[in-house]
């Protein structure tokens, strides 16, 4: 029997010789559900749930629906014990891994190939991005700097001005270059930036 933490390191393997580029990004939340792996592509978002031998399929639902609105494609990885019923649960634009060990090894079957997500949420997907992230989109697509203006007010503009296809490989480049060793100082120093823009609008309003 194979465990989630039996398939992890492994499977890590197996996605990095079968994309040339990409950048692993684990426990990623969205919306109700946890992503157990959300893979970052050029110009795709690739979610990944985990089905190990001892787990079920009580979740599978919600979780299903919740991948859907955030990535441009998914996969299923599952362990031996689902292989002969995981496609009847994920719906057929869903990618297929199944998983078994043999002689000691860790073993990986590409059972379906994904298709394009159909139902992908874009301002779920760009909500993925942190504040700081969707300034360097706006930089990079001249577009004011809207500090006092929401993060949904942000992405909404981004929608409007900037065509799908741009954002798509603009998402993936911000996230393969995020470091979260970092980002604690790069949001505080966003913040205190954006409180000082504020006092400065408030002064010169109460000068008028």
């Amino acid at each position: 029997m194979l465990y989630d933490r039996d398939i992890r390191e492994p499977l890590f393997d197996f996605l990095e010789e079968r994309y040339e580029k990409s950048r692993i990004i684990e426990e990623k939340q969205m919306g109700r559900s946890r992503a157990d792996i959300m893979m970052v592509l050029p110009e795709a978002l690739v979610g990944i749930e985990i089905k190990s031998d001892a787990d079920t399929y009580a979740r599978l639902e919600r979780q299903v629906k919740d991948y859907d609105r955030f990535f441009d494609y998914n996969y299923v990885v599952a362990g031996s014990t689902h292989g002969l019923h995981i496609g009847e649960h994920v719906p057929d634009w869903w990618g297929i891994i199944t998983v078994e060990e043999a002689e000691g090894q860790t073993d990986f079957y590409m059972l379906r190939q994904p298709g394009r997500n159909p139902k992908t949420d874009w301002r779920r997907k760009l909500s993925i991005l942190w504040r700081p992230e969707l300034a360097q989109l706006q930089e990079w697509n001249s577009l004011p700097k809207y500090r006092e203006k929401s993060k949904d007010f942000v992405i909404d503009k981004l929608l409007q001005r900037v065509s799908k296809e741009e954002l798509a490989w603009q998402v993936s480049e911000v996230l393969f270059e995020r470091d979260y060793t970092e980002i604690g100082q790069v949001i505080r120093e966003y913040r205190a930036s954006k409180r000082k823009n504020i006092r400065k609008k408030r002064k010169t309003l109460s000068l008028k």
